[in-house]
């Protein structure tokens, strides 16, 4: 009988590896059913947690910032304001800390057997993309209760806006991932950056409040300012501004590139310093 030896080389040159990825398929699901089952095991209120973690934000906000400092997001009610920046926000924040993380959880499975790195902090995407779409259910439901009307357009804005979430998200978490592996000291960093990124997005205020020009286009350099623009459009009907847009796309794929360009580029090493 003939004997095959499969040799694993590492990347000669930045690639996503998709083909690799597709092959490994069944990967995803795997680790994002594990993470999920792990996440809301031998808790009482179960996925439940996922609806009343972005309700409860908004009932804070909307009392601190609509009742005291009164900021004004006419047409749209500041209920349905500040959910729909919380939504698209949570997905960027959980899919960056937990993405950011794998690789250290998974440090026993990664020394172990081979399989395409990138798999990891893509599953952790995923589980925080679970929870979005449960979020995403309270805000439709919250939009039939206050009557708040939504454009058509929505078919269109609204995915846009979640993949651009998910893109910078994606290219945040595997630089993370892969700095953490080496650089431990990382992960405490990780809920500063957030922390510091959550009061540089239009998540409590629209961006419009800001006068000063340079300023604006500044915080636009945050990617999640340009996908909360593109998802409140239709409930807004103001025009985009394109600015923030453009800064704001270019910034996604100027992260996502370098994220995975470093997370490629080192991913030989993991088994060795997870």
């Amino acid at each position: 009988m003939a004997k095959f030896t499969t040799t694993i080389h590492p990347p000669s040159g930045f690639s996503l590896g998709l083909k690799e990825l597709w092959q490994y398929r069944e990967l995803f699901y795997f680790f994002t059913w594990r993470d999920i089952k792990v996440k809301y095991k031998q808790t009482y209120l179960g996925i439940l947690w996922a609806l009343l973690q972005p309700l409860g934000m908004m009932l804070i906000f909307t009392f601190l910032f609509s009742k005291t400092w009164k900021i004004d997001t006419t047409p749209v009610q500041y209920p349905i304001f500040v959910l729909a920046g919380l939504i698209l926000w949570n997905l960027f924040s959980a899919s960056v800390s937990h993405a950011g993380e794998s690789m250290i959880k998974n440090a026993n499975i990664i020394s172990k057997i081979y399989f395409p790195r990138l798999i990891i902090p893509c599953s952790s995407i995923l589980v925080a993309f679970f929870d979005f779409l449960m979020g995403l259910l309270i805000f439709i439901v919250f939009c039939i209760v206050y009557q708040q009307p939504v454009d058509w357009s929505a078919i269109i804005y609204f995915p846009a806006g979640i993949i651009l979430v998910l893109l910078a998200a994606f290219g945040t978490g595997t630089f993370l991932a892969a700095l953490n592996v080496k650089y431990r000291d990382f992960r405490y960093t990780i809920p500063f950056l957030l922390q510091f990124l959550f009061f540089a997005s239009q998540v409590i205020y629209p961006l419009q409040v800001v006068q000063q020009t340079w300023l604006k286009y500044i915080l636009a350099i945050n990617p999640v300012n340009a996908a909360i623009e593109l998802f409140r459009y239709p409930l807004s009907g103001y025009p985009i501004d394109g600015n923030i847009i453009m800064i704001g796309t270019a910034s996604t794929f100027i992260i996502c590139f370098i994220g995975v360009y470093y997370f490629r580029k080192t991913e030989a090493f993991f088994a060795d310093l997870a």
